[in-house]
C-alpha cells in the first residue's frame, strides 16, 4: 500500500471528514498537524503546487488534493487502486 500524508489542522471539519473516510477504509496514514507545526505549512504548499488550504492529501507521490477530491476519486472507484499503487 502506498504511504499517506495528510496536512490538516484540527477545527478544519473537511480534514475531519478525510481522516474518517481513510479509516474506515483501514488506510494508514501520517497526519501532518500545520496548527501544531506551523513551520510545515510552507513545506504543504510548496508540494501542493501553492494550495493553501487544509487539509492536503497525498497518496506515494500523488498529490490527491483536498477532502472533496479525495470523496471524488471514492466515488469513481479510483481510490483504491491508487493506495495500492
Amino acid at each position: 500500500m502506498q504511504p499517506v500524508e495528510i496536512y490538516t489542522s484540527p477545527t478544519c471539519g473537511f480534514c475531519h471528514a478525510a481522516k474518517r473516510l481513510l479509516n474506515q477504509k483501514s488506510v494508514p496514514f501520517t497526519e501532518i498537524n500545520i496548527a501544531r507545526d506551523p513551520a510545515r505549512r510552507p513545506e504543504m504548499m510548496q508540494r501542493a503546487h501553492g494550495r493553501h488550504t487544509v487539509p492536503q492529501i497525498f497518496v506515494g507521490e500523488t498529490h490527491v488534493g483536498g477532502c472533496d477530491d479525495l470523496f471524488a476519486l471514492e466515488r469513481a472507484g479510483k481510490l483504491d487502486a491508487l493506495l495500492k499503487g
